[in-house]
């Protein structure tokens, strides 16, 4: 089977041998109510409310959303509007802690004997897909009942540069990576489950295979460390050698892919009654003065971490959330660490400068590393003329979002930028 295309690209994996160490209790949180794919959680506090560590703060509000929980205890201070991470405005819950991290004493493990048990104590657990997807694990799981699933694929690759934190899980709580994967296979009942890591993560490999050692049907799979072999279609691909559809979902060929960090998240909870409430996070970074693995409550400020890492330097230019390929860049360093947050990185004048654009030279690069098969400067000409059918011709859609086309542009075109902006064209013309 011929494998995806990907990128050789600089690993930078500074903190992958360091074990998490965690953050003094902050001193205030602030947790939003939207930090999910799809509708955002419904507060049930008021303010002025006592809060305690686990204790539901926000419920689910429809199908596809994620209740969310109190990560310190305390009071809280107040409900309003407030910059997220995404850089929009989202509601959000303010707690000023006491310092005590007391534990909301109703919390219990979840009675789990069958199927619909399971599915609601992973919803419950408030996990979602914490490699940075952010769908709710809980519908995903559930399946419909013409679904024939083959694979769960436990993704482990976590190819982008600098981040170490889903490693640390896979080194440090193998034990409930494996619990996770054993759960699934009891009451999800696949073919087969696949625990994907690349092969640059040699201790979390040996770690995992100790731990599956005995399990039917559970396996671990070394894959080679090239961007993105951690997105799921990619995944899916080079593991199965199935092809998902253009606007199809990974269960149409049999799939699910569910991040490590995530089913190690919804494990513990079955285990301990403990929701999610924090997050190994990497802080890196060229203008990081001491990078490590941070384990800190969600709704932390990122200031927060960045002063636990020696503070930053003063050249520093840029502040992203998520990985240098993929991530988004921070308005303030007000913003709060979110369930998805897996990195904060930092980086000097020179590293985030940004070099002027010049004109396609039409070499082709960004077509032959795209792993869907794209051609991004066919797309970047649709986008500027605004041809709604080209988009559609030249499937945007597909597009992952990568920025192995960006990566690679000896012109430095925006054309990871392009992509998604494409996208929200199609969907606004969609929407008229």
């Amino acid at each position: 089977m011929k494998k995806i295309k990907g990128l050789p690209i600089p690993h930078s994996k500074h903190t992958a041998k360091l074990a998490p160490v965690a953050l003094p209790v902050p001193s205030e949180v602030r947790l939003p109510m939207k930090m999910h794919s799809g509708s955002p959680a419904k507060p049930v506090v008021k303010a002025g409310d006592e809060v305690k560590v686990g204790q539901l703060i926000g419920e689910a509000d429809g199908r596809v959303s994620s209740p969310v929980h109190a990560s310190v205890s305390g009071k809280v201070k107040s409900i309003a509007e407030f910059d997220a991470d995404t850089g929009q405005k989202a509601l959000s819950i303010v707690i000023t802690s006491d310092g005590n991290q007391t534990v909301y004493e109703n919390l219990a493990p979840p009675t789990v004997t069958n199927t619909a048990q399971f599915l609601e104590a992973v919803q419950n657990s408030g996990v979602v897909g914490l490699g940075g997807a952010g769908y709710p694990t809980a519908p995903k799981l559930t399946l419909k009942e013409s679904v024939n699933l083959d694979y769960i694929l436990i993704n482990g690759a976590e190819c982008e540069p600098y981040i170490t934190s889903d490693t640390r899980t896979m080194i440090d709580d193998a034990e409930n990576v494996a619990v996770g994967a054993r759960l699934m296979k009891e009451y999800l009942k696949p073919k087969n489950i696949i625990i994907c890591v690349e092969n640059n993560k040699p201790e979390a490999i040996a770690e995992l295979r100790g731990q599956v050692a005995d399990a039917e049907g559970i396996t671990v799979q070394e894959l080679p460390a090239r961007y993105p072999q951690g997105e799921r279609k990619v995944l899916v691909y080079n593991v199965t050698g199935r092809i998902v559809p253009e606007g199809g979902r990974l269960t149409d060929v049999g799939c699910i892919v569910v991040n490590c960090t995530t089913a190690a998240v919804f494990a513990r909870y079955i285990k301990t009654g403990m929701p999610l409430v924090s997050r190994c996070i990497t802080v890196d970074g060229s203008a990081v003065n001491e990078p490590k693995n941070v384990l800190a409550p969600i709704g932390t400020p990122i200031r927060d971490l960045f002063e636990f890492c020696g503070g930053l330097k003063d050249d520093v230019k840029k502040v992203l959330l998520g990985g240098p390929m993929m991530g988004t860049a921070v308005p303030n360093l007000d913003v709060p660490v979110v369930k998805v947050t897996n990195a904060v990185l930092a980086f000097s004048e020179k590293d985030a400068r940004l070099s002027e654009p010049t004109a396609c030279i039409k070499c082709g690069r960004c077509v032959s590393k795209c792993p869907m098969n794209l051609m991004p400067y066919n797309i970047e000409s649709a986008f500027e003329l605004e041809k709604i059918e080209l988009l559609k011709k030249y499937k945007v859609n597909m597009c992952a979002e990568c920025g192995c086309c960006a990566y690679l542009c000896p012109s430095r075109r925006p054309l990871a930028q392009v992509m998604t902006l494409s996208k929200n064209m199609l969907w606004e013309a969609k929407q008229k």
